[in-house]
């Protein structure tokens, strides 16, 4: 029999309130980064390393108790078993003060943050392809998401982005039975009706793109033409337009089959942004030749 991991106290414990300036071993919370169903998140000062990193702490004691207990063991168990440079590292889990802590490096904002500011075509790029390169690693891990939001990418310095919160991970060794759980607004259709798929995360993925390159996102039934859809293609090669089109395909089986055939198409286009100038002079150097 495989021993579970003990992540909470008694159930007659009232799960501590902490606050800023609280002390956690050697970690003093700062401020509040976010709140979830679950947990909430302090941006903490290591006290022994110097260093800011953020904390992430399961609230355990709810009606759900025992269920919201197996959600943070399944997050703790996926993230430990995942390496890859754009998925933000569990860098510890454990009690601290008889507080069930997780810990992160601290980032600079999420993407639903910098989405609020201008994104230049060229930064959000480079943002989709590691983001695809995350989402692949996932589920070539045999790991489904289901929770794919700008709220969970988070941004650090040199343009980096890592994806996060995988509790509403499942594993897909086997199978679950599974709700309609995930973020409206960002959930494929078939997820809401609680039937996920790996094309379910590719499809949340491509919602997230169409909105970085346009400004706008698109809504349930997601049928053509999708909204700003001019301003989206703006510069961009008609096979990055085609990639991102495939991805948001309402229907299943005609998306991507997973990340990894996701990222593998994304590797094969070049050209993501156009170089119009360029064609234009090369057009009429074309035509000069041909008089």
């Amino acid at each position: 029999m495989t021993a579970k991991l003990r992540l909470v106290m008694a159930e007659s414990e009232p799960t501590r309130r902490l606050r800023v300036g609280a002390r956690l071993d050697k970690y003093r919370l700062v401020r509040r980064l976010g709140e979830g169903g679950f947990a909430v998140v302090f941006q903490a000062h290591d006290t022994i390393e110097d260093r800011s990193v953020a904390l992430k702490l399961p609230d355990l004691a709810t009606e759900t108790l025992y269920q919201s207990y197996e959600d943070v063991q399944r997050e703790v168990r996926i993230m430990a078993g995942l390496t890859h440079p754009n998925i933000l590292p569990l860098k510890d889990a454990r009690y601290i003060d008889e507080q069930f802590v997780m810990v992160f490096p601290l980032g600079e904002e999420s993407l639903n943050d910098r989405l609020s500011r201008r994104l230049a075509r060229s930064t959000a790029v480079a943002y989709v392809r590691q983001m695809t390169a995350a989402v692949a690693h996932a589920h070539a891990s045999r790991v489904l998401h289901r929770d794919i939001k700008p709220e969970n990418f988070i941004l650090f310095p040199d343009n980096q982005i890592c994806l996060t919160d995988f509790g509403l991970a499942r594993n897909q060794t086997r199978r679950h039975q599974i709700s309609a759980s995930g973020t409206l607004g960002y959930i494929a259709p078939e997820q809401a009706m609680g039937k996920p798929t790996y094309r379910s995360d590719v499809f949340s993925l491509g919602l997230i793109v169409y909105r970085m390159l346009s400004g706008c996102l698109p809504e349930y039934p997601f049928e053509p033409p999708l909204p700003s859809y001019s301003r989206f293609r703006k510069g961009l090669h008609q096979d990055f337009v085609d990639w991102t089109r495939k991805a948001l395909d309402p229907t299943p089986s005609k998306r991507f089959r997973d990340g990894v055939a996701m990222h593998n198409a994304l590797e094969r286009i070049r050209q993501v942004i156009t170089d119009k100038p360029a064609a234009s002079k090369s057009k009429r150097q074309s035509v000069r030749r041909a008089a």
